[in-house]
């Protein structure tokens, strides 16, 4: 196994952990174990915790939000239904636990700064996206808080429901 599959294997095994039981809950033993990876070749791709959970946060900002930009451009007459209707979707997968940034946030705090950059930059990166589905930033900030009150609703209340909640307000707010 080269590095760049332990690599990957590495962040297969720490997405798995930490989007479902919690960053703090899972050592790094945990992941060389679920990874198959040598521990001491896991120490020399993330030398540290807050290494590995960065690259899982950035590689799953890449994924979520190409994702749901691909959503909005198939859908260019009715790209704010999109967004919600991509959320639904989302929400509807098995093992869904609400937003992985959130919940490091929620976990680490402003602790680890290379976390806290990385679910920032996320965020912003989320505002930028509705940002370009209207033509007022007090209503693309609105979107946003829709978006992330129903991610947080969605992962206390598992299902679509929230999702087709707040679509059913952002359609409100757009027209």
């Amino acid at each position: 196994m080269d590095d760049e599959e332990a690599r990957t294997r590495l962040l297969d095994a720490a997405e798995a952990l930490f989007y479902s039981e919690g960053v703090q809950a899972v050592g790094m033993d945990r992941i060389r174990t679920e990874s198959g990876v040598p521990l001491k070749r896991l120490y020399r791709i993330f030398p540290a915790k807050e290494a590995l959970v960065t690259a899982y946060l950035e590689r799953r900002d890449r994924r979520w939000t190409a994702g749901l930009r691909d959503a909005v451009a198939t859908a260019p007459d009715a790209p704010v239904a999109a967004v919600f209707d991509w959320l639904e979707a989302w929400f509807s997968e098995p093992g869904f636990r609400g937003c992985a940034f959130v919940n490091a946030y929620g976990e680490l705090g402003a602790g680890p700064a290379g976390v806290l950059d990385v679910v920032r930059r996320h965020k912003t990166e989320l505002r930028a996206l509705l940002g370009t589905l209207t033509d007022s930033p007090a209503v693309a900030d609105q979107l946003l808080i829709l978006v992330e009150g129903a991610t947080v609703v969605a992962a206390l209340t598992p299902g679509p429901d929230p999702a087709r909640r707040a679509r059913e307000a952002a359609e409100r707010l757009t027209a």
